[in-house]
């Protein structure tokens, strides 16, 4: 067992149980073979280490943040080409972490690697997300190309976590990026489905959904918890944020995560998709909650 400073990757498969249901076991393992094949490829031309896969995802170390940041760009590249291959909606999830781990037995441990695996299940679909660390640690010219979000808060975390987008389509070193492909606009491939109650409210990249007890809202959410005007979600870049405004607060619970965050008078990302709770925790299930995912818009 060893220390050292290392970058971490992470990347998930979108609903790798929906392309399971759509394309039947076989086919959808053959995928993700072809997949995992061509990321291992990237991660090595980047010098980099696959540490583990897991089943829709995979786990990566790297010397460098500007090495992970290249074998992200690139996973997502890789993804876009072979999606147009692939019966169905393809598309994964990537963020990286630069600090101290703890080397085991082939494996990485400590607070760079909690912190990415909670980043990852922050991210949407075909993006990549970063932190302040991370950023600090990249070259001038890969720095630049970052984009500042907002601190999230992440759990065994005492203070938000700045978080970065890192726009994957522009990378002048990753020839193979497809950028003239439906580089503008992309954000609105996606949509946020929130339901309620036997109901569903598509959240539009251009729009946003009031939330709360009062039957002016979008999403009447009829239990005593609940505000009148309780929580707004909107899309910001490609990302669906949820803002607050309620007197007992907004918890969030993300598919995957051991706890949920609780908001005051505060905003945070949505990952792919979870529950979420007006004025009561989302775990304790009822007429407070509200179900969502992030899903490929309609054309």
């Amino acid at each position: 067992m060893s220390a050292a400073k290392r970058a971490v990757l992470f990347v998930d498969i979108v609903d790798s149980t929906g392309i399971y249901d759509a394309l039947g076991d076989e086919q959808a393992l053959a995928v993700f073979i072809l997949l995992f094949g061509a990321f291992t490829t990237k991660v090595t031309a980047a010098s980099g280490l696959v540490v583990k896969t897991l089943g829709d995802g995979m786990v990566c170390q790297f010397a460098s943040a500007d090495s992970a940041f290249r074998a992200a760009c690139a996973m997502q590249t890789t993804t876009h080409q072979i999606a147009p291959r692939v019966p169905g909606q393809l598309a994964v999830k990537v963020a990286f972490n630069y600090g101290p781990v703890v080397l085991k037995g082939g494996d990485v441990f400590g607070d760079t690697v909690n912190v990415c695996s909670r980043l990852v299940g922050l991210a949407n679909p075909a993006q990549v997300l970063t932190t302040q660390q991370a950023v600090d640690s990249l070259s001038r010219t890969l720095m630049l190309r970052c984009r500042s979000l907002y601190p999230v808060k992440i759990r065994g975390r005492a203070e938000p976590v700045p978080v970065y987008d890192v726009p994957w389509r522009v990378d002048p070193d990753l020839t193979e990026t497809t950028m003239h492909v439906d580089a503008p606009g992309r954000a609105g491939r996606w949509v946020l489905k929130l339901s309620y109650a036997g109901e569903t409210f598509d959240v539009q990249p251009e729009g946003e959904a009031r939330i709360g007890r009062d039957k002016s809202n979008d999403v009447v959410v009829d239990s005593p918890r609940a505000s009148r005007v309780h929580a707004r979600i909107y899309a910001r870049e490609r990302n669906f944020v949820i803002i607050d405004q309620s007197s007992n607060g907004t918890f969030v619970l993300i598919d995957g995560a051991e706890t949920e965050v609780m908001l005051r008078r505060e905003e945070a990302l949505l990952g792919e998709r979870g529950w979420i709770g007006l004025g009561h925790p989302a775990s304790k299930h009822g007429n407070h909650v509200l179900r969502y995912r992030v899903a490929r818009r309609k054309s």
